[in-house]
């Protein structure tokens, strides 16, 4: 056991991505707060199979791991670029975007600064008594045996677990990187003599690109970012070797990221209340709706690609690669003779089917966040919808005594905000509001011009604005009757949210 596990911290953070590095960063400077941050990783490590050399993150440097809560951080990623000497050349590189390897140093710069994170321990328990949760942290050594356990006590809990892999139903269970099983398939229910080639996540891209090659045909199923640049990476090598390589997407097509500057501000702390506040069907159905503004590829990339297509077929060359869009997957199986895969598709549209055979399979299908299994001593204590999901409050808490803390884990009950980089730090200086009981970081929370929702009756703005004038208070100015009204609208949502399960 520990040494310091009679210690009861402030913060027990589980799961270092960006999202809890963030929030390790924005509590180093704070005396008033004790953190430590648990991760099962060796080290820190973001998408290591999604770093296509040249790649970039998709939304602009200012949205690191801190400074969206504090530009003064020493942990930007403008002191990061300083500090290697790259600060002019990113300069004059005049990119909002950092690359997605550098995005990546940058983090294991900031972790590397910070000595409350532990890494090699996976949590197996959580448990609560008299307002202190105590986790229990199986640590392995380098070779990833268990050597020991260590307990951690804390007050506050913070969930930064992140999202899992998601297989479309008719690929899961055949086997492969992405079932967990090695990187090819199982050839069928009796074992065929050719195996099949690989079935992987996009996860798992960068290690299996060779094998994906030396398929004869592989097929990319789903959009999005990650579905594009893999196409992209792979679309010369694929012609030159005489590989098919085909891109099957069930959306109507291959839509761009909308990113525009007034549907950015769907980012926002207010449409966060509104959509936070919306009944559970109604918010499942927007939620599928917005898939364009951060599920969808970067304008430049899709005419890379149509480009690269024009440059390929220079002189009437017939290309082998085809994209199919409204397409969608629901069935699959393997050869057992030649080991391919046999995927059968239903175009949404016309209500057909058909099949495609193919050496190798990439699935681009996203990710979903889950229960963590070690939260199932608490029980009843965690807070569920309908559907067996996490009911995040509009704080970002699942427990009554709003002491257990979601970072990337809210998408269904907060929308658009809940994987953007950008608003991490907003997430995580409400956290660190809730465990000091101040705002070690001010909260900005209204920074969108337009409104969402129905606007407030005039009637009561104007009841507002008189007794505004009666105690001679003007909105010019910062005001106590100011700092009220916006505490109001900040819990307001709190008060519209559903009965949990």
């Amino acid at each position: 056991m520990s040494a310091d596990s009679t210690h009861i911290h402030d913060i027990l953070g589980v799961g270092i991505g960006p999202f809890g590095l963030g929030l390790a960063a924005l509590s180093e400077p704070l005396d008033d707060v004790d953190a430590i941050f648990l991760d099962q990783r060796p080290e820190f490590r973001w998408h290591p199979g999604m770093m296509i050399e040249g790649s970039t993150i998709q939304v602009p440097f200012l949205a690191d791991l801190v400074t969206m809560a504090d530009p003064t951080s020493p942990y930007s990623f403008l002191n990061f670029l300083k500090e290697r000497r790259r600060l002019y050349p990113f300069y004059i590189r005049e990119s909002f975007y950092p690359l997605r390897a550098e995005f990546d140093e940058y983090c294991r710069w900031v972790a590397a600064q910070l000595d409350t994170l532990r890494w090699n321990r996976r949590v197996v328990s959580v448990t609560r008594e008299d307002g202190v949760f105590t986790a229990l942290a199986e640590v392995a050594d380098d070779s990833g045996s268990i050597v020991t356990t260590e307990t951690y006590r804390a007050r506050h809990l913070v969930l930064g677990v992140g999202t899992q892999p998601v297989l479309p139903p008719a690929l899961r269970g055949l086997g492969g990187e992405a079932d967990g099983a090695g990187s090819s398939a199982d050839a069928g229910a009796g074992g065929g003599s050719v195996a099949a080639g690989p079935l992987i996540h996009t996860a798992d891209y960068l290690e299996n690109r060779e094998a994906l090659l030396e398929s004869g045909a592989i097929t990319i199923v789903g959009s999005g970012q990650s579905a594009a640049e893999i196409y992209r990476d792979l679309i010369d090598d694929a012609e030159d070797r005489g590989v098919r390589l085909d891109w099957v997407t069930r959306s109507p097509r291959f839509f761009p990221m909308e990113y525009t500057k007034l549907t950015l501000e769907m980012t926002s702390p207010e449409y966060t209340d509104h959509f936070r506040a919306l009944p559970d069907e109604l918010r499942e159905r927007v939620g599928r709706e917005q898939r364009t503004l951060y599920k969808g590829i970067s304008a430049d990339l899709v005419d890379d690609i149509h480009d690269t297509l024009y440059r390929l077929s220079r002189g009437g060359r017939e290309l082998l690669t085809n994209l199919i869009s409204e397409a969608e997957l629901e069935t699959a199986d393997i050869d057992p003779i030649s080991g391919e895969f046999l995927l059968g598709f239903r175009n949404t549209a016309l209500d057909k089917t058909f099949t495609r055979r193919s050496g190798s399979v990439v699935a681009a299908t996203g990710y979903k966040s889950q229960v963590p299994d070690f939260l199932s001593p608490l029980g009843d204590d965690i807070h569920l919808d309908s559907r067996g999901r996490l009911d995040v409050s509009r704080h970002y808490t699942i427990n009554d005594e709003g002491t257990i803390h979601v970072l990337n884990g809210e998408e269904h009950t907060h929308g658009v905000t809940a994987p953007d980089l950008g608003f991490g730090p907003w997430r995580a200086s409400v956290v660190l509001a809730a465990v000091t009981g101040r705002e070690p970081y001010p909260i900005e929370r209204t920074i969108a011009f337009q409104t969402f929702g129905v606007p407030a009756d005039e009637s009561y703005a104007s009841t507002l604005a008189a007794a505004n004038s009666t105690n001679g208070n003007t909105r010019a100015g910062s005001t106590d009757a100011d700092s009220e009204v916006d505490s109001a609208t900040f819990a307001l949502d709190d008060s519209k949210e559903m009965s949990h399960a």
